[in-house]
């Protein structure tokens, strides 16, 4: 096993003819264009998201944005431009669409709006009113109206309201036989704090959660331990990956760590694997047999084929049945193997070509994962030295500059990200029929998945090539006194195979958003490629 100081010197090498390092230089100042830089089509970059950090103390300014906007369309009280945003999980998009769509009146009774405009007689008719819950007689002073028009007095308000908070629910019904009307919130806010303080505060806190809970533009940080904030997105990007002020950066489609260009779902099946003991069960499936007699599984360790389990029982290696002792080199005394059917070994086949599938894409998702480790860890701060190294050397201006260090060393581990994550998605995605990992598609697609293949497959081992050159050059020191010409040679090429490796991974993401994920029968969709790894989220401020 290599040593952490001789890691930066590895070459991976999948079974390819390695170049000479001379003409890969040759190539590489082929490829320069008269400035020094390569001239890669790069991808134009993605907008980046909008996204913004709401701690706890700015979350109701968050929300009373939102409320404010809908308040101001609609020309409502803010409890019903609530009950409209929870409605519609707090996509004010959607409330555009559907005013537009099915008009002002339709959209209210489908979120339980009635307003007092649309209400005849809905003041007390006396100055004595009989409440219709306890049937006892009040003053109109004690007595309150919501605008569907139904009045009862404040006491049997102010226990439905606590049963309501009590219970869970953030938006409290009138207590009218099957009305759908939302309660007026600073009629439940002023009742419930007269008597029970302690739930208005609580009715207060669902208020702001119903921000959060019911909204697919917010979630909150997954940090551990929690950072207490949430992070909100624009309209149409759930599927982006961003980052928390306090460092961490996450899907926000699914709230796990950030991992483009494989999606959610497939990502999530690959750490349950790794994770779970299901290659454990396929190890044991491919090289053993159960004892007929206590089930315990057997592993062979011999040439022949009886074999005795710890419980005395004697058995047929080749088809697992119990027998006797007597026997020769190939053959046991009163047993012949035509019970070991072509089901069973199809069962056998099938396990050992999963395993070999497995190990062959998990061994590379692991050893690019192991990469990344070093490269940040110790070749990081190994750069950090290089570059004030560098800084100081006052008599040689052209070499002072090392941002080129900084940027090369960001794109070098942004890479490798893409690398790992890249082989979780070529697992599930390029997986044969009988695979119990294969994802769904039409048999007539199967055809046009090959080709995408081969061109997914020539992306990624491109990406890779360049990615252990920047890795190698990267590695390299100097010494006391380094020469201009050297450290001007290794900028031009460090940013050369930085351009490169951007390219190569959009070109990644590319293929497999349109060339690959459309031929799945479920939808999938993946976060855009930011060279610069998840869009930081912006602290959102009054």
């Amino acid at each position: 096993m290599a040593s952490d100081d001789d890691c930066y010197d590895y070459e991976y090498d999948y079974d390819e003819v390695e170049e000479e390092d001379d003409d890969d230089d040759e190539m590489m100042m082929m490829e320069a264009d008269e400035d020094g830089l390569v001239e890669e089509d790069t991808p134009a970059p993605e907008r980046p998201a909008d996204c913004w950090a709401i701690t706890q103390e700015s979350l109701s300014t968050a929300q009373q944005q939102d409320l404010s906007m809908v308040m101001n369309l609609l020309n409502v009280k803010q409890h019903n431009a609530r009950a409209l945003l929870i409605h519609h999980r707090w996509k004010i998009d959607c409330i555009y669409d559907h005013l537009d769509r099915k008009g002002r009146d339709h959209m209210f009774r489908e979120a339980g709006i009635v307003l007092q405009e649309n209400i005849n007689g809905k003041a007390p008719p006396s100055r004595l009113v009989n409440c219709m819950v306890c049937f006892d007689e009040f003053s109109v002073g004690a007595v309150s109206t919501m605008e569907c028009g139904h009045y009862f007095c404040n006491d049997c308000w102010t226990e439905h309201f606590k049963a309501s908070v009590e219970s869970g629910k953030k938006q409290i019904r009138c207590m009218g036989v099957k009305c759908p009307v939302v309660c007026d919130e600073p009629v439940v806010q002023q009742l419930l704090a007269r008597k029970y303080p302690d739930t208005a505060r609580r009715f207060d806190r669902f208020l702001l959660e119903s921000y959060l809970e019911g909204n697919d533009s917010v979630k909150w940080c997954p940090s551990v331990p929690h950072c207490g904030r949430a992070i909100r997105v624009g309209a149409g990007e759930r599927y982006c990956e961003v980052e928390c002020p306090c460092g961490l950066g996450f899907c926000f489609a699914c709230a796990a760590g950030a991992h483009s260009p494989c999606p959610c779902t497939m990502w999530d099946m690959w750490e349950v694997k790794c994770n779970g003991e299901s290659e454990t069960v396929n190890w044991i499936l491919a090289n053993t047999k159960s004892c007929p007699k206590c089930f315990k599984p057997i592993v062979k360790d011999g040439g022949c084929n009886l074999v005795t389990c710890k419980c005395g029982q004697y058995l047929c290696w080749k088809c697992g049945a119990a027998t006797g002792y007597e026997h020769t080199w190939d053959s046991i005394d009163g047993h012949s193997c035509n019970r070991f059917t072509g089901e069973e070994k199809k069962k056998v086949d099938t396990a050992k070509r999963n395993l070999d599938r497995y190990t062959h894409y998990y061994d590379r998702f692991k050893i690019h994962g192991d990469s990344y480790k070093l490269e940040h860890d110790k070749l990081g701060p190994a750069i950090e030295e290089r570059a004030k190294q560098l800084e100081a050397l006052h008599d040689q201006p052209l070499v002072r500059d090392c941002t080129w260090l900084m940027e090369a060393h960001r794109g070098l581990l942004r890479s490798r990200q893409v690398l790992l994550r890249s082989y979780v998605f070529a697992y599930y995605m390029f997986g044969s029929d009988d695979d119990d990992d294969k994802v769904r598609m039409r048999p007539a697609d199967r055809d046009n998945l090959a080709v995408a293949q081969g061109l997914f497959e020539n992306f990624q081992e491109e990406l890779e090539r360049h990615v252990e050159r920047l890795s190698e050059l990267l590695a390299t020191e100097y010494g006391h006194k380094p020469e201009e010409e050297s450290v001007l040679h290794d900028k031009q090429n460090a940013m050369n195979l930085a351009k490169i490796i951007q390219t190569n991974c959009g070109e990644i993401y590319t293929c497999i958003q349109d060339e690959l994920l459309p031929l799945l029968l479920d939808p999938i969709t993946i976060a855009a490629y930011r060279p610069r790894g998840p869009d930081k989220a912006k602290e959102f401020t009054a």
